[in-house]
């Protein structure tokens, strides 16, 4: 099945500071784990420096296939890239909760997961008019996030998967009105 182009849009980007994990099928002299350097770049062997930042693991893939092609006379072994640690990921939450913060959880974490980290909800917090506010390359997107269905005393089956739980992206900013 081909990604499409909206699928593209929510799979992970690449920050400075997460760690890569980079093989190259049959040459173990080309295994690395690699961290993007804060100016967003990375350096891999007979390749040189690639610009990381912002990009899928498949566009590092390429970048890898094509800097290794005149090494081979024939087809480039197969080139997997992974992120072994998302430590780049860093969002905000503000607003009525308990802790608010920049926050670098080492792994990915859904709306839920990032209001837990700033220490859940204060008492008066509106769980209905939750906002994301996402940076993309023309301007920032508002996501509007009902959770208080989520929040109640044993809250159906039904309601909780009625409920959009979006996953937070580097840059986020979580608003708890």
């Amino acid at each position: 099945m081909g990604a499409t182009a909206n699928s593209t849009v929510n799979q992970y980007r690449i920050n400075p500071d997460d760690e890569l994990e980079i093989n190259v099928w049959g040459e173990q002299r080309l295994q690395r784990e690699v961290r993007v350097l804060p100016d967003g770049t990375i350096n891999f062997p007979l390749v040189g420096q690639i610009v990381a930042q912002g990009r899928l693991t498949q566009d590092i893939e390429a970048a890898v296939t094509e800097g290794l092609r005149n090494q081979y006379r024939g087809e480039v072994p197969q080139v997997t890239v992974s992120v072994k640690k998302p430590s780049g990921l860093s969002f905000s939450v503000m607003g009525k909760v308990n802790t608010a913060g920049t926050f670098s959880p080492g792994r990915f974490v859904n709306v839920l997961e990032a209001i837990s980290l700033a220490g859940g909800p204060s008492e008066f917090a509106n769980l209905n008019s939750v906002m994301i506010l996402r940076k993309t390359p023309t301007g920032l997107q508002p996501i509007h996030v009902r959770l208080a269905n989520v929040f109640k005393s044993n809250p159906s089956r039904d309601q909780i998967s009625a409920t959009n739980i979006p996953t937070i992206m580097t840059g986020d900013t979580v608003i708890v009105p």
